[in-house]
């Protein structure tokens, strides 16, 4: 019979092992818009600087374990012809899941202004929406913003995600490569765990029409949404006549999405890893974030 330092043994292992495992959500995406198969842990392949992991759990996102919260962030900055589209995204988290969390916030002055906490009353959430206050700059950063949300975001199984309706201009930083704060907010998301979805909507003033600081801003919400596994919807300078096919893409999206958990290999110093993700089912792939966390 196991003794009971045995059992205490066993059970810090455990917690050892379930402690250094990673999590990342993951999209399944049919090639030209073939049907997504149902695809099982063992069909899932994850490499980490090459080298291939185990896979401990392939839970889908509509499952209670591993059910969608989403933060619908709305630039402040942004023009408030923008209102015109409010009613689509209404719709959109109405027609979410009844197990899923849905937040609304706006970006304001580096930070988060929270106009509903995370909820499964999507009629109270769609309700929050607001018009932005539309002056030009007041988001301060998007990028700080939305690490100061992710840093108040308590840890959990969840598929968590964000929505961010912004020209994706950074005030603070202003434009070119090397955005420090765009950076940041990348290895906060990556670190998290957290997916990043994007609309492009000009912002108000002098920088809703300058070309250069448009370029740069769509440049920084295609860098953070292809890194962290989500997905940027733009029409090309212009601001989108509607959000509803955006949001209709996006709603699949989710729908198709999987929380995946995985042993990662603990060589080398903590850190940032490369990542890879394959299944070797035809007409499908896996999108998820191009770097993971990995501790000691």
């Amino acid at each position: 019979m196991p003794t009971l330092r045995n059992l205490l043994l066993t059970q810090l292992l455990l917690a050892g092992v379930l402690a250094a495992q990673v999590q990342i959500v993951v999209t399944v995406e049919g090639h030209k818009g073939a049907a997504i198969p149902e695809l099982t842990q063992n069909d899932v392949m994850v490499y980490q600087n090459d080298e291939r992991m185990r896979v401990t759990a392939w839970e889908p996102a509509s499952s209670d374990h591993a059910a969608l919260q989403l933060w619908l962030l709305i630039d402040d900055g942004t023009d408030t012809q923008v209102g015109g589209q409010l009613d689509d995204l209404r719709h959109f988290i109405l027609d979410q899941p009844s197990n899923a969390e849905v937040g609304v916030g706006y970006l304001h002055n580096g930070t988060v202004q929270v106009l509903q906490e995370l909820t499964t009353d999507h009629a109270r959430a769609a309700h929050a929406l607001r018009l932005p206050v539309g002056i030009p700059g007041i988001s301060a950063s998007p990028y700080l913003a939305l690490v100061d949300l992710i840093h108040k975001w308590p840890a959990t199984s969840h598929a968590r995600e964000v929505l961010m309706v912004t020209s994706g201009i950074d005030p603070d930083y202003g434009t070119g490569p090397g955005n420090i704060y765009l950076s940041r907010a990348i290895d906060t998301a990556q670190r998290a765990g957290v997916v990043v979805h994007a609309i492009y909507y000009g912002s108000a003033g002098h920088l809703g029409h300058s070309l250069w600081q448009i370029t740069w801003g769509q440049n920084y919400l295609s860098q953070i949404t292809d890194e962290t596994g989500g997905e940027f919807f733009w029409q090309g300078n212009s601001n989108p006549v509607s959000f509803a096919p955006y949001l209709t893409e996006l709603s699949q999206r989710l729908k198709d999405q999987h929380v995946l958990t995985f042993v990662p290999s603990n060589k080398g110093s903590a850190g940032f890893q490369k990542l890879k993700l394959k299944t070797e089912i035809p007409h499908v792939t896996l999108v998820g974030p191009s770097r993971v966390y990995v501790g000691k």
